[in-house]
């Protein structure tokens, strides 16, 4: 991962991502859930799939999707890569796509450097 995006992450991670549960801001939220998705796959291939997962995908789907902050082609590997993490049958142990979506929850935190709240769902 390009160090500056990696940095960025780790900020996040440790000031908006809490230990349990969700996080109290959007930029947590999407970092918390590409994280989750990781683990599930990687550590449990999969095992313990069920609806939670489902919603981590489609909060980061609505999220991407409603930004304005990417242009087509980033909107289109972006979804391949979440449709991709949705076939949980076929978990991914590879890094790069978690990776690459991360990328885009930095992006997103670099248009919207203050916290931005949520509602827990």
């Amino acid at each position: 991962m390009d160090p500056q995006y990696a940095a960025d992450a780790r900020h996040i991670w440790k000031t908006y991502v809490p230990r349990r549960g969700q996080a109290d801001t959007v930029q947590g939220e999407l970092l918390r859930a590409v994280e989750k998705l990781r683990d599930e796959a990687q550590r449990n291939g999969n095992v313990n799939w069920d609806e939670h997962f489902e919603q981590l995908l489609a909060y980061l789907r609505e999220k991407f999707t409603a930004s304005g902050l990417f242009d087509a082609e980033t909107l289109k590997e972006l979804s391949a890569d979440l449709d991709r993490l949705a076939d949980f049958e076929r978990p991914l142990t590879d890094d790069e796509p978690f990776d690459r979506i991360t990328y885009r929850v930095v992006d997103w935190y670099r248009a919207h450097p203050e916290p931005v709240p949520r509602e827990h769902v």
